[in-house]
């Protein structure tokens, strides 16, 4: 168990111990954990692994011997039995390293393991579980298609019941771990169709099942290069009924309760993304002299790195009483999840922004990684709900509180 690796991370310019962020000392813990293995294997390889979008399959597999992969599986199926505050630690840790591999990550441990283990039966568990949470297997979630995104509930991928299966016919787009590399697939993925004209259901596809193929893979996207994106096409690929997730039509449920951990987690990422930017601009701004003095100590470098750091301070306080409160077992966070997320990912890449303008012509190099974090940044206000989305999510929820405590 992780509770059991006390492992002493190098201290950041920028840490906090408080209850809030580590709530138990096997929270803490896990954050030394993650971020020794952040700054000592992830950090290194980040910039080279981005240039030749490549997903580093070996660091990956390095997660499973550490117990992060199944982090939210329950003990019994292999993993490590955690919430979501544990969550938010791992993903700011792994993300302030590298956030194209986190971002990976999320899609396999949460989108995938997570989803299955809230709402997988007992057989769905035990065959699919173990292999997640030990890295021998990848896997991945397929939502979105080429003209569905936020219109999710629009999605036209369909699965005709015929005897005792399913035939899935369709696609998805922009599937994070959609593909190993340029030839092959993830090795099963849950896929989100359509079971009626108001009926979504929810299934396990498994690489090698007949008609179910790679498209396209998406390649010189603007960040999160060393997490592959792919295209799945489906067709006629049976689906045994072992392998309906739920009930048929009860997809929304999957979905909307594993939106909401997807959402903190993603806010979590961004808080790296924004921790990383400012350990990089103070340093900088100590080391760099202009005009006599360290640039640090003129005004208008202090006011990004002051700003900066306020802004990275508020949304880490909002995630972290955010997740405090979830449970991964039952939905009512949208509200909540939708506003860490709203303000989260654009304060990360506001911070990451500033951290380039603070180095100048150095932060424009992937040298110093602002420039990465920066471009990473860009996907989190548009992956896991756009902002537009979640701003129409919560006046549609505000609409209905008198008051707001």
């Amino acid at each position: 168990m992780i509770a059991a690796r006390v492992l002493k991370g190098s201290r950041s310019l920028i840490r906090s111990m408080s209850s809030l962020v580590n709530p138990t000392p096997e929270h803490a813990s896990l954050r030394d954990l993650t971020r020794k293995f952040a700054e000592e294997k992830v950090l290194p390889q980040a910039l080279e692994h981005d240039r030749e979008e490549k997903f580093n399959i070996g660091l990956y597999k390095e997660l499973g011997e550490l117990g992060l992969l199944g982090l939210t599986v329950p003990a019994e199926y292999g993993g490590s039995d955690m919430d979501a505050a544990a969550v938010c630690a791992v993903h700011e840790e792994l993300s302030a390293a590298d956030p194209a591999f986190c971002l990976s990550y999320l899609a396999h441990s949460l989108l995938f393991a997570n989803n299955l283990a809230r709402n997988g039966n007992e057989d769905q568990k035990q065959r699919f579980l173990p292999g997640a949470c030990d890295g021998s297997m990848i896997g991945g979630m397929g939502m979105s298609e080429p003209g569905y995104g936020t219109d999710v509930l629009g999605l036209q991928t369909s699965a005709v019941k015929q005897g005792d299966n399913y035939v899935l016919n369709g696609q998805k787009m922009w599937i994070t771990n959609g593909c190993v590399d340029d030839k092959t697939l993830g090795d099963a993925f849950l896929v989100y169709a359509r079971t009626g004209p108001k009926s979504l259901s929810l299934f396990i596809v498994e690489k090698g099942m007949p008609g179910f193929s790679l498209g396209q893979r998406i390649k010189n996207k603007c960040g999160m290069r060393a997490s592959n994106t792919a295209e799945l096409v489906f067709e006629d690929v049976v689906i045994p009924k072992a392998n309906l997730v739920g009930d048929e039509g009860g997809a929304v449920v999957c979905m909307m309760r594993n939106l909401e951990i997807e959402r903190v987690a993603l806010g979590a990422m961004s808080l790296g993304i924004a921790r990383k930017s400012l350990e990089v601009m103070l340093q900088y701004s100590k080391d760099r002299v202009a005009f006599g003095k360290s640039i640090g100590q003129h005004g208008q470098i202090q006011k990004y790195i002051g700003d900066s750091y306020a802004a990275y301070m508020a949304g880490r306080s909002y995630t972290y009483d955010v997740a405090g409160k979830m449970s991964l077992d039952a939905a009512g966070n949208r509200l909540a999840t939708d506003g860490v997320k709203l303000y989260c990912t654009t304060m990360g890449k506001t911070v990451a922004d500033n951290a380039i303008q603070v180095l100048g012509g150095n932060g424009y190099i992937g040298e110093y990684n602002v420039e990465r974090l920066w471009r990473d940044a860009k996907l989190l206000e548009i992956g896991g709900g756009t902002l537009e989305s979640h701003q129409k999510n919560i006046v549609r929820e505000l609409a209905d509180i008198a008051k707001i405590e």
